[in-house]
C-alpha cells in the first residue's frame, strides 16, 4: 500500500485517467474529489460489503428454499409459491 500526505487542495494523480483531489480536511474525516472516466466504478468500500453479503444472504435463502422444494416435492407436496 502507497501511503501518502496530502493536504487540502492538493491530488494524486492514478494512471493516465484517474486523480484524487484532497477537498476538505475537518475532525471529523477527510472530503475527497474524484475525477475518472465515466466507465470507472467508484464505491464506497462498505457499501461493497453490504452488497456483497445481501448478495451471499439471497444465494443462502435461494439454496434453503430449493432444498425445501426438494423435500417437499419427494414427499408429495410441493410448496405453492406467491
Amino acid at each position: 500500500m502507497l501511503v501518502l500526505t496530502r493536504r487540502a487542495n492538493e491530488s494524486i494523480v492514478i494512471g493516465d485517467d484517474i486523480t484524487v483531489t484532497i477537498l476538505a480536511v475537518t475532525p471529523g474525516g477527510v472530503r475527497i474529489g474524484i475525477d475518472a472516466p465515466r466507465d470507472t466504478r467508484i464505491h464506497r468500500a462498505e457499501i461493497v460489503v453490504a452488497v456483497s453479503d445481501a448478495n451471499q444472504a439471497a444465494v443462502e435463502s435461494s439454496a434453503d428454499d430449493s432444498a425445501e422444494r426438494a423435500l417437499l416435492g419427494a414427499l408429495g407436496r410441493v410448496r405453492q409459491t406467491p
